[in-house]
């Protein structure tokens, strides 16, 4: 790897100041290596290196004269698909969807560009963004970095792919039941959830929020100041915040964290990932925190609830397409979908309700401990041809036991790596905080990335 890609955010940001680097040059090393690296992942959509050439030039006029546009002007940076981009389609990562321009940036966009970044590229996601998984009727499919035949996850999934393969420093996914940080799970990446409205989105969703994907913690914390503008398009965006988010400054002796190994529900977890799950937690024990187990907050009846309000409001959004369209859709997405059409008014309702008690059991569990770590995902790996961890329409969620409640309940959470399994997959770690409290999750995150000193060697393209 051409040693440039190894640098955070704050190194290049200091080069650039110092006229040691430009970002110029800093594109044309990630453009090497998106050129290498994206046949085999397949992780892009509208990659446009002219562009990104044009912007880190202007990037580059603006330092040479000390009139930047902010603190991520000349940073290369991806959006996943599903963040609108002016003048740009919105394909949803769907064949049923018709190409229309968008109007108008989506707020991440638009902070992004008020900064200076250099946008080249969106990234892929499955149809809808209703999977953990690489499969799309619409995109290519995108493998995980780390082994061409397995998964990346999903719904960020070309995010996570091009983190991995070293596009650039900053990916930015979305995230509704844990699709910034099972993707970040399973390919080796930092993937922050910040708490709802922290980062406004649009549209919003209940539970939808947005957050970084990133190598290093640092670099997300850094993209923080730019993506936690407020944006009045989303009504639960968050006041403006005078957080130094680079303050990574804490002290877990005595600090109570709750270990959860039992999600409650779903996939069992694998030996390997319990494994690395239970090491992490000796290395907050080893430095001064006191570890106690902690039940599940998830119950079957919440994630079924939760399945059946998804589907009905899916089968709401699809069923008036025309039916050549919307024989279009995912297979595995359409068979799910149908289910909605039989669910009541009455029982949609109720499904919802559901998102209220996983808010109750989060909120009781954090009266008793000062965060919680657990596994993100509960198995180490699986195909990249599969729709999701199961690949049974029937069983979509099985895998989301994990990291969904968190987002009913509005808290931050994040997923970092703490191993390797015997197949040379990552596994991560999921930390969890208070609700508001991202700064506590973000130094938690860093402090066992410096316990660990992070992943220290990334993948390379496969030789031809």
């Amino acid at each position: 790897m051409n040693d440039l890609l190894k640098l955070t955010i704050r190194e290049l940001v200091d080069l650039y100041a110092a006229k040691k680097l430009s970002p110029s040059e800093y594109w044309l090393a990630v453009e090497d290596r998106i050129d290498a690296f994206e046949p085999q992942v397949q992780a892009l959509y509208l990659y446009d290196p002219e562009s990104a050439r044009a912007q880190a030039t202007a990037s580059t006029a603006r330092w040479m004269k000390g009139e930047t546009l902010g603190h991520l002007d000349g940073i290369p940076v991806t959006l996943k698909e599903l963040i609108a981009t002016r003048g740009q389609p919105v394909p949803l990562g769907t064949a049923a969807v018709d190409l229309v321009p968008a109007a108008e940036d989506a707020p991440i966009a638009a902070r992004m560009r008020e900064d200076g970044a250099v946008i080249f590229a969106k990234t892929t996601c499955p149809d809808y963004g209703m999977l953990s998984s690489g499969l799309s009727s619409f995109h290519h499919l995108s493998r995980n970095p780390w082994d061409l035949t397995q998964n990346p996850g999903g719904s960020s999934a070309g995010a996570s792919a091009a983190g991995a393969a070293s596009f650039g420093p900053l990916h930015i996914g979305t995230d509704i039941g844990g699709s910034v940080r099972l993707p970040a799970g399973w390919t080796g990446l930092f993937g922050f959830k910040p708490s709802q409205g922290r980062i406004p989105v649009d549209p919003y969703y209940v539970g939808r929020c947005a957050g970084p994907m990133t190598r290093m913690v640092e670099d997300a914390a850094f993209s923080m100041a730019t993506l936690s503008r407020p944006d009045w398009r989303d009504g639960t965006s968050l006041p403006p915040s005078a957080f130094d988010w680079l303050d990574f400054d804490v002290d877990v002796k005595g600090m109570k964290i709750g270990l959860m190994l039992d999600a409650g529900v779903g996939l069992p977890v694998d030996g390997e990932v319990r494994d690395a799950v239970i090491a992490a937690a000796r290395r907050f024990e080893d430095a001064g925190a006191v570890v106690v187990p902690v039940e599940p907050v998830m119950t079957r009846a919440m994630l079924d609830g939760l399945d059946n309000f998804w589907r009905a409001r899916f089968w709401g959004d699809i069923e008036k397409m025309p039916e050549a369209r919307r024989a279009l859709i995912l297979p595995y997405i359409h068979e799910w979908a149908k289910g909605g059409a039989e669910v009541s008014g009455v029982d949609a309702v109720r499904g919802f309700n559901q998102t209220i008690e996983m808010r109750k059991t989060c909120g009781r569990l954090f009266t008793r401990v000062d965060a919680v770590i657990s596994p993100t995902n509960p198995i180490v790996s699986y195909p990249a041809e599969w729709a999701s961890p199961t690949n049974d329409p029937a069983l979509p969620f099985e895998h989301i036991g994990f990291t969904v409640p968190w987002n009913m309940s509005e808290q931050p959470a994040s997923s970092i790596n703490c191993g390797f399994s015997k197949s040379g997959m990552p596994i991560g770690l999921q930390i969890v905080g208070p609700r508001f409290d991202d700064l506590l999750v973000l130094r938690l995150s860093r402090a066992f990335e410096q316990w660990t000193g992070g992943v220290g060697r990334w993948p390379e393209p496969q030789a031809a």
